[in-house]
């Protein structure tokens, strides 16, 4: 279990993403409204590290854009009933104005026309949905889930979930303990049940890395992404090098702008790990563009 709040750290960054990388999708990057943005950093302040990107919505993209990222996938998730359809029009209008953005839908599990939220989201050019257990605080085995999994499924769109157990802290203002909402075993009974419905769980699975490197291995409609995995500044041991995991279900995700430290750490260290360059090109973009999907140039 995390002690937090944590630092910040003063690491130096660069100006553009490492030469020696492939095309990059970044996968897993947050845009709010302002005042969403506002209370989120500073209930970070409080419970978590200090963020050291304090950007708008559109600066978190010109941001990345600027330093050579090449796509971004755009993520939000509603903290509470009432706001997802407000969430998901200034996510479809933000990202008119970039064809280098994909955007994504939320909804709060539970809430009244779940399913109609999410088919007015992907109308209006949304893709894929986020969801935040944590935040939400949504069991995957509830019924409030079925609308959600099954409009995923029915419409063929990708399901982002944090359920990893962590972060988690006695001290955080959540009203429900992570570790009775999220589990790897809870997860693999949604890939059961529903086998066409694409999962990436941001985080490596945080904790639970041999549990979800043994569900990669067993589940096809299962990815993950590296968003703070790689940055060796959370305090958790994964037993499981990124080498040994499957290649074609792992995505780059950096978690910008809700980061304590530059914002280019998780690349530079995917550049000093020496895997083959067919792995570096599924990691920083081929797998992303499969799983949402994404239609690019390269």
């Amino acid at each position: 279990m995390l002690v937090l709040p944590l630092p910040a750290l003063e690491d130096p960054e660069s100006e553009t993403v490492p030469e020696s990388l492939p095309f990059i999708v970044d996968a897993h990057v947050h845009v709010f409204p302002d005042e969403l943005f506002a209370a989120i950093r500073k209930w970070f302040d409080q419970f978590a590290w200090p963020i050291r990107y304090k950007l708008t919505a559109q600066g978190v993209i010109e941001f990345l854009l600027s330093r050579g990222v090449n796509h971004i996938v755009a993520l939000h998730y509603s903290h509470r009933p009432g706001i997802a359809r407000h969430l998901n029009t200034f996510m479809a209008q933000l990202c008119k104005g970039y064809s280098q953005v994909t955007g994504t839908a939320t909804v709060f599990p539970g809430e009244e026309g779940a399913r109609s939220i999410l088919e007015e989201a992907f109308a209006r050019g949304l893709s894929g949905v986020k969801l935040h257990a944590h935040v939400q605080y949504f069991d995957m085995d509830s019924p409030e889930m079925l609308d959600i999994f099954e409009t995923c499924s029915e419409y063929s769109q990708p399901l982002v979930m944090h359920v990893g157990r962590e972060p988690k802290n006695p001290h955080y203002a959540y009203q429900t303990d992570p570790f009775l909402l999220c589990s790897a075993e809870k997860l693999e009974r949604v890939l059961i049940s529903y086998p066409s419905l694409r999962i990436c769980v941001p985080h490596l699975g945080a904790d639970e890395f041999v549990a979800y490197h043994l569900l990669l291995n067993q589940y096809d409609n299962l990815w993950i992404d590296v968003a703070m995995g790689l940055a060796d500044y959370l305090p958790l041991i994964n037993p499981v090098p990124l080498e040994d995991m499957r290649m074609d279900r792992i995505m780059y995700g950096s978690d910008f702008p809700n980061i304590p430290y530059a914002w280019d750490r998780e690349l530079k260290r995917l550049c000093s790990m020496g895997l083959p360059a067919e792995s570096l090109e599924r990691i920083c973009w081929k797998n992303a563009a499969e799983f949402f999907p994404i239609a690019m140039r390269v």
